[in-house]
């Protein structure tokens, strides 16, 4: 079996440049196990003759995979698929902020597997800073969402997230994944501003992801938003930092 059989072919009614329609190939092919942990890439001359893209595309388009931890390049042996699991890292995981991703492809990509446990799901009236930043009127209705996140069964992160109600189907088909049930309904976010700084975990926080208070971490604030150009989703994550790393990629103008 070719490496196209295993990842498919390029789509080239798609938009944008070359580079990101093999990401998405390589990348969606790791998130479906057609790619596991530790199987070996074609070399560069290889992906260039398969895919007919230039050396310079297929470079670009390996760098960020490994910028993501998606993949690993080991000097004198190749690139390979990375495995992001306890045993290799100590657990980290790397989130790259040149992706617009949800907690549950993150880990699915990196073999982790994803978990949650529900602290909160409710329906109510939006409050005033909730309609600024959703973009609401007084009395919108919304959804409220709150859970810890774990991987392969350690606590990963806090997560609070606020959606107006129009955006998405009924409270209780939201389960796994929040990015799914939006895609449900046709309003997957498509580009999003996120915000990150340090912090310091409180006792209540502490206590709810098995650390210390005190200990610190990484508050992600992320304002999502829709083909359209309206407000999706407002979501506070708490991350632990001796579990998370933040990548992402920088270029030249």
């Amino acid at each position: 079996m070719t490496f196209m059989d295993l990842i498919g072919p390029i789509d080239t009614k798609e938009s944008g440049p070359r580079y990101l329609w093999l990401q998405k190939l390589v990348r969606e092919a790791i998130r479906a196990g057609q790619l596991p942990v530790g199987t070996a890439l074609p070399s560069e001359r290889e992906l260039c003759e398969t895919f007919s893209l230039s050396r310079v595309t297929i470079r670009k388009a390996m760098d960020e995979l490994v910028a993501q931890g998606l993949l690993d390049r080991k000097r004198g042996a190749g690139t390979f698929v990375a495995g992001r699991g306890p045993a290799a890292d100590g657990g980290r995981v790397e989130k790259s902020f040149s992706m617009l991703t949800s907690f549950t492809e993150d880990m699915l990509a990196r073999g982790r597997r994803p978990s949650s446990r529900w602290l909160d799901r409710s329906e109510g009236a939006v409050t005033p800073e909730e309609a600024l930043a959703l973009g609401l009127s007084p009395g919108s209705k919304v959804y409220r969402f709150q859970r810890i996140r774990y991987a392969d069964g350690q606590t990963m992160a806090l997560e609070l997230a606020t959606v107006p109600a129009w955006g998405i189907g009924p409270l209780e088909g939201v389960e796994d994944s929040l990015y799914g049930a939006l895609a449900a309904a046709g309003n997957r976010p498509v580009r999003a501003l996120q915000r990150v700084r340090a912090v310091a975990f409180d006792a209540e926080q502490a206590e709810l992801l098995d650390i210390t208070a005190g200990d610190p971490g990484l508050l992600i604030e992320r304002r999502a938003f829709t083909a359209d150009g309206r407000v999706i989703e407002v979501t506070h994550s708490y991350y632990r930092g001796d579990a998370y790393d933040l990548v992402a990629e920088l270029q030249a103008d």
